[in-house]
């Protein structure tokens, strides 16, 4: 396999594009506001991972240390991306992330191989470096999506049908983030969860007295471990054409608009969509559904990397 580039790792090209893409994520532009940061920012940098992870370096034990949980406490979508520390709880009621993180982060060295974490469908590859660099969208079925960001490089194409454990890319470290805070910012692959469209933990909170007991995503509990690659039933998520039309006529800009509306195949114009819905959300009046029915919280998903590579996550770092 050919080496990754500098390019590749860090998202750069093309760099006209991406310096005007640098600027929208601090400044803003219409429609989007621009980040936010203070000094509680600076606790979100683990320096001693951060250059272990750089030099390639894994732990002994072969589990993937995580680098920030879900924000089960998010900023309101209307306040644009937060990167502060100012109200934040994980699954487990710690501070293991930051306002407006909405992913799980796993701290890998570059160039590790990233898998499926369940049957699916590639919808969506795109980068754009104020949103996470190069990313790559799966639908599993049943209203599930996954979005795996900050890759290096695609393994698959739009279109495929992926197995479980199938390689999909190869992680880097693409977006503003590596750049701004090199090398003290940690690489890592931010893996989104959807559920119906929306955002989800893939963790369960802990059982409290009085409440429903949440079910986890993964497989194996809240210990996620790999998965080889095999052979599964899938059955693509059944999308809702009027919704996604009413969602993509929510649009307030209207070259995106115009943009979303001319793909002709629903189910990826509907993550195309979901794409510019979740990650500018500002740029939408409304919110309708665009997944026929509800789904509850089921698990199905395995941890997105090669069994020979790493046997389970670190929550300890």
């Amino acid at each position: 396999m050919v080496p990754l580039s500098l390019q590749e790792i860090f998202g750069l090209s093309p760099l006209p594009l991406r310096l005007r893409e640098a600027v929208v994520a601090v400044r803003g532009a219409p429609g989007i506001p621009g980040s936010r940061f203070d000094l509680t920012s600076l606790r979100i940098f683990q320096p001693a991972l951060s250059v272990r992870t750089w030099l390639g370096r894994t732990r002994a034990d072969r589990r993937i240390p995580i680098y920030n949980l879900v924000n089960r406490t998010p900023t309101p979508l209307a306040d644009g991306w937060s990167v502060r520390k100012r109200q934040v709880r994980d699954f487990r009621g710690g501070t293991l992330t930051y306002d407006s993180h909405n992913g799980t982060d796993f701290a890998v060295p570059v160039g590790t191989v990233v898998t499926a974490a369940a049957p699916g469908k590639v919808l969506r590859i795109s980068s754009e470096f104020n949103r996470g660099g190069l990313k790559l969208f799966l639908d599993h079925g049943d209203g599930l999506a996954t979005t795996s960001n900050h890759l290096a490089r695609a393994l698959v194409a739009v279109g495929d049908v992926v197995r479980r454990g199938q390689p999909i890319a190869l992680s880097g470290y693409s977006g503003i983030d590596a750049l701004v805070a090199f090398p003290w910012s940690v690489p890592h692959v931010h893996f989104n969860v959807w559920l119906d469209g929306e955002y989800v933990d893939p963790f369960a909170a802990p059982a409290r007295a009085g409440e429903p007991v949440e079910a986890s995503l993964w497989l194996d509990g809240e210990a996620p471990c790999p998965r080889d690659e095999r052979d599964e039933p899938f059955t693509p998520t059944r999308w809702d054409e009027r919704g996604v039309t009413q969602a993509i006529d929510a649009c307030t800009d209207a070259a995106i608009r115009a943009e979303l509306a001319a793909e002709p195949a629903l189910d990826r114009r509907a993550m195309n969509l979901l794409f510019q819905r979740n990650y500018y959300p500002t740029r939408f009046a409304s919110r309708p559904a665009v997944v026929e029915g509800t789904h509850a919280r089921a698990p199905r998903l395995t941890l997105p990397f090669r069994p020979r590579d790493f046997v389970g996550i670190a929550l300890d770092a």
